[in-house]
């Protein structure tokens, strides 16, 4: 036999007190629940994010590295790659890693940008 809610139609089992869609009592006298739902936040991958960071910097600071060791200014086009990561990481539903791609973007813009002035000056 089933238990049929009268506040949603629902067809519960004959054991259930409450009805396990909506949580109102299927039993008379018996009160409505308040139930709290927690939502978790998703966890991070550590290693991968350490990777981003270091995918980031490479493709951003490359312009910087190539001027000033190797006298070389070419690479400095090169380092517009580095905002790759971060713009997409910054699409991401997860507050943490928007604020982790928010950090990688500061640090794409300014190795761009002094990629760009050691090849102009």
């Amino acid at each position: 036999m089933t238990r049929i809610c009268k506040n949603c139609e629902y067809e519960n089992k004959d054991e259930y007190d409450y009805c396990a869609k909506c949580g109102n009592p299927l039993v008379e006298g018996l009160k409505p629940k308040q139930v709290l739902v927690y939502q978790q936040d998703p966890q991070l991958n550590k290693k991968a994010i350490l990777l981003a960071y270091i995918v980031t910097i490479f493709l951003s600071w490359a312009g910087v590295v190539s001027a000033l060791f190797f006298k070389n200014n070419s690479l400095a086009t090169f380092a517009f790659f580095g905002f790759f990561m971060p713009f997409y990481l910054l699409q991401a539903p997860v507050r943490k890693l928007k604020m982790h791609a928010a950090i990688m973007l500061v640090i794409s813009i300014v190795g761009v940008g002094l990629s760009f002035y050691l090849m102009l000056h």
